[in-house]
């Protein structure tokens, strides 16, 4: 007997290998996903304009990195002892004008380079909710706290996102004519928004997207149903943080272990297994750290180390190493 109902997903005809770039780009939800890959060792290029929302802000970036015109520092502003862009998220604010934009414009060149080259790009949207700055009529990726007045707050169209996307999709095989794409919506819900007009603006988006996978020779995109994971597998508030709006660690677990096995090749998920097991022992926090017991077990991870990066390379533990090696001379100093 089945307890709840399982959300069927058909089979991606690409999928993520230790070999190919992945360049994941939206909500903090593709955070969550996007983190996992990289502490398993995948070739990830996470969010180069931080996490970002809304579709036009995502389309906006993706062509930014198409065409990589160095930010200047016309395109900060000052406020509250803070330098910051309306085209990036708050990690990339700061005090010092000159470092913030050096920080993004290095991070623009690396991805730019990056998304030339990468076989996937997934992307996620979180809402269909705009800001758009009146004083020039941008719609910014985030608000830094400005003043809510300062803003033009409206909706998305299906066929304004669909449309945009589908433009999109051309500039992108013409940047990059190997890249494919996967949508997903993520599952957090904007409460902010009230719930009727979050659920209009997952529906937007949800229909947009369909709307673009269907369309004739649409066979580069694909759809990965996390929303639909979320809302119809695990529907309860269990799998809610304490805000009851994010995910538990137990359901991004879940949401992610769906997404490996569909999304990843077969060799380099067994293999992100093993690379699995080093990650947790580098996490692990001993209760004696002077023990026997500890110092061999410093001795067998450093090992699994050398014989993983001797069968496979591209592996790159330095991490995971010079803790394992730290911790082996403060044991020894002890």
């Amino acid at each position: 007997m089945k307890f709840f109902t399982e959300v069927e997903i058909p089979d991606c005809p690409w999928k993520i290998d230790y070999q190919s770039g992945v360049m994941m780009m939206g909500s903090c939800f593709t955070e969550n996903i996007g983190q996992k890959l990289a502490d398993l060792k995948f070739n990830i290029d996470l969010n180069p304009f931080g996490i970002l929302y809304n579709p036009v802000s995502l389309a906006n970036s993706l062509r930014r990195l198409m065409q990589p015109r160095q930010f200047i520092a016309s395109d900060l502003f000052f406020d509250q002892g803070s330098w910051n862009s309306f085209s990036h998220h708050s990690r990339f604010s700061g005090s010092d004008r000159d470092q913030v934009l050096n920080t993004i414009n290095r991070q623009l060149e690396q991805s730019s380079l990056f998304l030339k080259s990468t076989r996937l790009l997934v992307i996620t949207f979180g809402t269909a909710w705009v800001y758009e700055w009146i004083q020039n009529g941008q719609v910014v990726a985030n608000c830094h706290k400005i003043p809510a007045k300062e803003f033009r707050r409206y909706r998305l169209t299906i066929d304004e996102i669909a449309k945009e996307y589908n433009e999109l999709h051309t500039e992108l095989l013409k940047f990059n004519p190997n890249i494919k794409m996967v949508f997903t919506v993520s599952p957090i819900r904007h409460w902010k928004d009230g719930a009727i007009e979050n659920q209009l603006s997952k529906a937007t988006l949800l229909l947009s997207i369909n709307q673009l996978i269907k369309r004739p020779g649409k066979d580069l995109c694909y759809y990965f149903p996390s929303y639909e994971i979320l809302m119809d597998e695990l529907r309860d508030y269990r799998f809610y943080a304490s805000d009851m709006l994010h995910l538990s660690d137990v359901a991004a677990d879940y949401i992610y272990s769906r997404f490996s096995k569909i999304m990843i090749s077969e060799d380099s998920l067994k293999l992100s297994g093993d690379v699995a097991k080093i990650h947790k022992a580098a996490m692990h926090r001993p209760f004696n750290p002077t023990a026997e017991e500890y110092r061999k077990f410093l001795l067998y991870n450093l090992r699994q180390i050398d014989q993983l990066t001797e069968n496979f390379p591209f592996l790159n533990f330095k991490i995971e190493k010079s803790h394992f090696r730290d911790e082996m001379t403060r044991f020894a100093a002890e």
